[in-house]
Parts: C-alpha cells; structure tokens; sequence
C-alpha cells in the first residue's frame, strides 16, 4: 500500500510540472549610458537611435534562438548622461 502511493506521487509530480505555466525569465537589455534626448525620445516612444537598436538586438536573439518569438517581458536598462556645464566649476560654487 505504502509502496502504490510512492509510486503515484512520483508519477504525478512530472504530470503536474508539465501542466504548469513556463516560467519565462525576462529578458534584460542594458543600454548604458545615453544622451538626454535619446532617452526621451524611447520613454514617449518616438523611432529613434535607442528604439533601432532594441529591434535590432531582439531579432538577432529571436534569429539566434536565444529568445523566444513569444517572449513578452523586455527589460530595458538606460541610463541618462550627466549634463555637461559649460564653464564648469567656477569659484568652487558649484
């Protein structure tokens, strides 16, 4: 009896990890640092440098077969430049 319920436990666990949602890990593309505009321009969604460059990396991964064609959940990580002043620093001030 103790031996019948092992063996059905240990069938169901594969039959019910296939039943499961795929767990999908999001995928994650980091940019650095960019200029201010580029920024805001992908933020409202406007074509731009930074936009071609996302398209461009999720069709050589979906080519590659790295990413699936259904994948949903892009990360995208950009970072702002920090403005540069023009005259700098002056009388330690700032």
């Amino acid at each position: 009896m103790a031996n019948e319920t092992a063996q059905n436990s240990k069938l169901a666990a594969p039959a019910a990890a296939a039943l499961a949602p795929e767990r999908r890990e999001p995928i994650i593309i980091d940019l650095g640092k960019k200029k201010r505009r580029q920024v805001k321009k992908l933020r409202k969604g406007h074509p731009g440098a930074l936009m071609d460059r996302i398209t461009d990396v999720l069709e050589e991964g979906i080519a590659a077969k790295a990413i699936p064609s259904d994948a949903q959940t892009v990360v995208v990580v950009v970072r702002e430049k920090k403005k540069k002043r023009k005259y700098g620093k002056m009388w330690g001030l700032g």
